[in-house]
């Protein structure tokens, strides 16, 4: 059992590692490495913490001029901006939710006719394994009209 969870974050891992190189070839990895900081962000308790790490994260990827700053719409960068006084854990969810919505329709698209994709692929497949593998009991054509999730990768 613990095996499997084992190869399973790490097929997550490699997942995510190969998505941010492949967003760096496009220049967008602030992209993912603003909903990794949103995460993170969501992990705290302790309010100083939390004000602390939501200015960092407003500073890094919101304010206009930021050094990695993400493709949102004025109205949800003004809302964070006045909410930045005083943060709650929810602060950054609508500019998280757009980032991924970017990524997710546009970027994770490419991603999956990409090189670093195939290669990740392949890589996989080459690795001998010691699970037992299912029967296919679909065809491809059942699952053509079902969306792409980066969560897969994340």
């Amino acid at each position: 059992m613990f095996t499997i969870i084992r190869m399973s974050l790490k097929a997550l891992r490699d997942g995510l590692d190969a998505f941010t190189r492949f967003l760096k070839t496009e220049f967008s990895e602030e992209n993912i490495e603003f909903w990794i900081a949103c995460e993170d962000f969501k992990k705290n308790k302790e309010p100083q913490q939390i004000t602390l790490k939501a200015k960092a994260i407003y500073e890094k990827f919101i304010q206009s001029d930021a050094p990695q700053e993400v493709n949102l719409d004025f109205h949800t960068k003004e809302v964070i901006a006045k909410s930045i006084t005083q943060p709650t854990l929810h602060s950054f969810d609508a500019a998280q939710s757009r980032v991924y919505q970017l990524m997710e329709q546009d970027s994770y698209t490419r991603f999956l006719k990409s090189d670093i994709y195939l290669e990740l692929i392949e890589g996989r497949s080459r690795r001998p394994t010691n699970l037992r593998r299912r029967s296919r009991s679909f065809t491809y054509n059942e699952f053509q009209d079902v969306k792409s999730d980066v969560a897969i990768w994340l």
